[in-house]
């Protein structure tokens, strides 16, 4: 979940990612600093031990998201869980990482014995061994059980028992946006341009609520693989381990420990331990990169100059020529080099050296909106073009066509690689 620099006490452990979706996470290493300690909640944000469940009717209530004074949350018993996970089988692992593993389970009220059916959940166990331990499970209830908007991802509960530590999310039925870009096999279908922008916006407008709220919120290690997707491909934000309360009116920065994931983390933090709202806009514009390419932010089997993405890419993605010959080749041509081309802008100007020189995510968020409705009334009159030529076409005799006006491909739009 978190990283350090410049600790010789640091080793890689893999992420916890994946754990709310029905994929296997396969990150980039992260490291941290130091074991947390096994201390007890303080200051004003204690976990309410009289809290209730909190329904998914929330977000409907408050579509532009909401932040709760004090966790809203279900406490659920260790037998509970064990049960739903049916006593945590191999076979419901759906992810496994630093802070532990995740399992598949189901809730049903009414069948409590019966597994296999009901409300679908996600449960993360904490492993006794974990680096990330306790903090980081404190961190996830302390932000994630107040929050409510309609792209972060939805904590339903926890359980706290002598040494047991769980927490229990929604389940997404998509798996994660890094699974979609990087993934392979048969199982895995590449994003076409229209999803991809999609998952883009709802990401954007995550941050921007998190940015933008009374207490602001800088999240600290936004990548692919804390991107989340549902049986709709609403993309909604998850892992909140490493999220911190943005800076007072007073500062410009928080200093803290460095933590995050190799090739995402902002250069100022990296390098200074500062941490601004904007060093979450450069880790949104390595995800755009990735959408853009389909490459992941760092790898090392990548030929030497190349390991890192935002390094490597950076002069491609003011050059549009440059830019469709590093364009995702999954996509086979089919997306408009316009829309391409803006969102390689919009990157560019997220990851810009200065924090200062960074859009705001609200910033972001309308911009990438203007994009897809403009690539939306770029194919839509196209399309309908199509159809009444076909229809013309299904009246007319072949030999009566004018030369005048040729026939016209149907599928051409999709078919023709867009031109730069």
């Amino acid at each position: 979940m978190g990283i350090c620099w410049g600790s010789s006490a640091c080793s890689p452990s893999p992420s916890s990612n994946d754990y709310l979706s029905s994929g296997t996470s396969h990150t980039s290493s992260n490291l941290t600093s130091s074991k947390p300690s096994n201390s007890t909640f303080s200051g004003t944000s204690n976990v309410s031990v009289n809290s209730q469940i909190s329904g998914g009717s929330n977000v409907e209530v408050y579509p532009n998201g909401q932040i709760l004074p004090t966790p809203n949350l279900k406490i659920f018993s260790f037998s509970e869980l064990k049960s739903a996970t049916r006593n945590f089988r191999s076979d419901t692992v759906l992810g496994e990482g630093g802070f532990g593993k995740v399992f598949k389970g189901w809730l049903d009220e009414k069948a409590p014995g019966k597994t296999g059916s009901g409300t679908v959940i996600a449960v993360k166990k904490l492993n006794g061994e974990s680096w990330q331990g306790f903090e980081e499970w404190q961190s996830e209830v302390n932000f994630l059980g107040r929050l409510y908007h309609p792209n972060l991802v939805r904590l339903v509960g926890y359980c706290w028992e002598e040494e047991e530590l769980l927490l229990v999310y929604e389940f997404m039925q998509k798996g994660s946006l890094e699974n979609h870009l990087f993934g392979r096999g048969s199982a895995v279908q590449p994003l076409p341009w229209d999803i991809r922008i999609k998952i883009a916006i709802g990401a954007a407008k995550g941050l921007a609520f998190l940015h933008t709220s009374d207490k602001q919120v800088i999240y600290r290690d936004f990548k692919a693989s804390n991107i989340l997707l549902d049986g709709s491909y609403t993309a909604k934000i998850s892992d909140f381990g490493l999220a911190k309360l943005g800076p007072s009116d007073s500062r410009s920065h928080v200093t803290t420990r460095v933590m995050g994931t190799y090739g995402y983390a902002a250069p100022e933090y990296v390098a200074t331990g500062h941490l601004y709202v904007k060093s979450d806009v450069y880790g949104f514009g390595v995800v755009l990169v990735e959408i853009l390419t389909g490459l992941r932010a760092i790898d090392t089997n990548r030929p030497t100059g190349r390991h890192n993405l935002v390094d490597w890419i950076k002069p491609y993605l003011s050059d549009r020529r440059k830019l469709k010959s590093i364009m995702d080749s999954r996509l086979e041509g089919r997306y408009p080099s316009k829309a391409a081309f803006r969102i390689a802008q919009l990157a560019l100007t997220c990851l810009e050296s200065e924090p200062k020189h960074r859009p705001p995510m609200k910033d972001v968020v309308e911009t990438l909106e203007i994009i897809g409705r403009s690539n939306d009334r770029q194919l839509e009159p196209r399309a309908s073009a199509n159809r009444r030529t076909t229809q013309r076409h299904a009246q007319q005799p072949p030999q009566c066509r004018s030369p005048l006006h040729p026939r016209q491909d149907g599928n051409r739009v999709h078919q023709q690689p867009a031109r730069f």
